[in-house]
């Protein structure tokens, strides 16, 4: 599915996600932990982002698929150095798609699909981690409702796509025998997933569901991205709670 952000408007939110991420991280002791990614310490979160915006501005330079790196291995320097890593970062991934055109297919792991996919995936990711980082640090985190949305949308493209499972086992979890997910927001959209025998299949709209997830849009991102438990008074579900779980359990990108 296309990103209802063009490509001028990914660019300049992967930006404004970067400069919060380096604000939530600026200062902070490089061993503070991070609880809403795998227990990294924040050195390795920050490594993470400005390794995976180099990693895909490179897949996207040499046109061909590259092995995921290793978040433990980056090296982001000491924490005053943080900043010009980060910003290094997303000006190289940004640079490379505007120079090699953002219609210009290239690898990924579904198949050629135009350079713009990476810029709509790292975008996604940064602004996740974005939230982690502000989290960990106890720091301001806000995003664009039709941001907010798109990663919603993006993530939903990633986990029904054929194939995503040779990338994620779990994934092959999520079929069904047709229940349905919904995450219903108030000012836009909302989408409903339905667990098909053969596949994954989900579309924006009214929602009916199994189990409905409602709550303003940024939230249902976050418990989307496992960031935020259902239980939060920020959301309100309705229907099979079981379904719900057994869908995180097995969702996490």
């Amino acid at each position: 599915m296309t990103s209802t952000l063009d490509t001028a408007r990914l660019a300049e939110d992967l930006w404004e996600q970067t400069r919060g991420f380096t604000r939530a991280v600026a200062g902070r002791d490089p061993d503070t932990r991070v609880p809403t990614c795998p227990e990294w310490p924040l050195r390795t979160l920050v490594g993470h982002v400005g390794q995976e915006h180099r990693w895909a501005a490179e897949l996207v330079r040499r046109g061909e698929q590259l092995p995921i790196p290793d978040p433990r291995q980056a090296e982001p320097g000491a924490p005053d150095e943080w900043a010009r890593w980060l910003r290094e970062g997303t000006e190289g991934l940004i640079s490379t798609i505007q120079e090699t055109g953002a219609d210009t297919e290239t690898r990924t792991f579904f198949g050629p699909r135009p350079a713009a996919f990476w810029l709509r995936r790292m975008l996604s990711d940064t602004c996740v981690h974005h939230y982690d980082a502000a989290f960990a640090t106890d720091t301001a985190f806000e995003t664009a409702d039709d941001l907010a949305a798109d990663v919603i949308s993006e993530n939903l493209d990633l986990l029904s796509t054929p194939g995503f499972e040779t990338t994620r086992p779990a994934v092959a979890g999520l079929r069904g025998r047709g229940e349905r997910i919904g995450f219903r927001p108030r000012s836009t959209e909302g989408w409903v997933i339905t667990r098909a025998p053969e596949a994954l299949r989900w579309e924006r709209g009214p929602v009916m569901a199994d189990v409905v997830v409602s709550g303003a849009v940024a939230d249902l991102m976050l418990v989307f991205s496992h960031r935020l438990p259902p239980e939060d008074d920020r959301v309100t579900v309705t229907g099979d709670r079981a379904l719900l779980n057994h869908w995180l359990a097995h969702a996490a990108l």
